[in-house]
This record gives C-alpha cells, structure tokens and sequence, in this order.
C-alpha cells in the first residue's frame, strides 16, 4: 500500500515540477523569445529628415512717403484701389519714369511717394471716377554711394540723412593698415561733371569740422 502511494506521488511529482518551473520562469525570458514588432511612426507624425528651409520675405524699405524723394533704379508698389489690373510694382527708369497702362509715361523721380500718388490720380480721372492710389517704395536703388579702394568691404552703401565720409567708412569696416587717410578723396557728379573733394579721414577723427562734408546720391568715396 505504501509502495502505491509513493508511485503516484512521484508520478504527479513529474507532471507538476515542469508546470512550476514554467510559473516560475523570469517574464523577461519569455519576452525575449517573443520576437518585437518593428517601431512604427503614426500616420500623423513629422517627417524626421531635415525639413527643407523656408525663404522668408524680405521686409518693406521704411522710408517717409511724405518726405523720401523718389530717384532713377527705386522700385515702387503702386496700388490703384479696385483696378488689380493697374495694381503692381515698378521700376523708375533711368530717365526717371515709370510707365502704367492708360496714363502711359509718368514722371516720378524727383517726387514724394504722395506727390506721384495724386499725379496718377489726376490722370486716371480721364478714365475711373474718384480714383484712390497709393504709392510704397519696395526698393531704394537711387539713394546710394559707393566705397572703394582700401576699406574693409569695397561696394554701395545706402546712404542715410546727413551722412558723413567719416560714417560711410566706418560703415565700410574702417580703412585698412595700407591706405593713405590724408588723401582720401570723394568723387560727385556724371561724366564730364566730375568734382574731386579732399576728405582728410585723420582730421576728421580729431573733430575737424572742415571734414564734416554731407554725402549725396552717388557720391564714390575713394580711399588710396
């Protein structure tokens, strides 16, 4: 009888101890058994490669339409109210026109922004009852001067109300250690009108009020 009832205990002995140790097995060996699907993004997700840059647009020039002085190479937005077809941007030739359907050739240089706003208005009476136009410069070309010779960066350089030789070559990264600063010279005119002015950058870093010469459009301040 005791023999028996060994028999049948280490028989269920045999059927139990596989399904506890089983029970008992770590959940990180039966993980890894368990082969894990591959990481999917949702549908919805940014893209992880380098989104392609974005041009940003270029700002409006700030200038007084009251007062800036409108020359050859601006460029101008004018906008007749309700006429898109009138409505665009445009250059001021050299002769200082700009050209627009119906008015034709219309003078600009040598006008505020508002004074040619109400010229075009009084030539589009002719053809649109109570015409509204606006005129924005987009781009000043005209009010420029040129820098060459030894400073650090050579080419235009927009030219401010009252500006100086002294501040246009600062602005141009000062001269270098080879220039001759005593026979700097400013060159102001067209062709066969030229005017040679000395401009001596020592004195005016002294505070010679000699030196305190006013640059104009197209001035070429020429550094030896």
């Amino acid at each position: 009888m005791k023999k028996n009832s060994v028999i049948r205990f280490n028989g269920l002995r045999g059927i139990c101890m596989p399904l506890l140790l089983l029970a008992m097995a770590p959940l990180s060996a039966i993980s890894q058994s368990t082969p894990t699907p591959p990481a999917t993004a949702p549908a919805d997700a940014a893209p992880t490669e380098q989104a392609p840059s974005i041009t940003q647009p270029k700002s409006l020039v700030m200038v007084d339409s009251s007062s800036y002085i409108i020359g050859a190479e601006d460029s101008l937005q004018v906008t007749v109210w309700k006429e898109p077809t009138m409505t665009g941007t445009f250059p001021v030739r050299p002769d200082g026109m700009i050209s627009m359907v119906l008015v034709g050739d219309v003078p600009a240089a040598g006008l505020t922004p508002m004074q040619l706003g109400k010229n075009i208005e009084a030539k589009l009476k002719k053809y649109i009852q109570d015409p509204s136009v606006s005129v924005v410069v987009t781009a000043v070309n005209s009010q420029r001067i040129f820098v060459i010779g030894e400073v650090g960066k050579v080419g235009p350089l927009m030219l401010s109300p009252g500006m100086t030789p002294l501040q246009a070559i600062s602005a141009a990264g000062g001269v270098t250690a080879f220039a001759n600063s005593k026979h700097i010279y400013i060159l102001r005119g067209g062709q066969g009108k030229q005017v040679k002015i000395p401009f001596n950058y020592k004195l005016a870093l002294k505070g010679d009020n000699k030196q305190l010469i006013s640059l104009q459009p197209g001035d070429t301040i020429v550094v030896p």
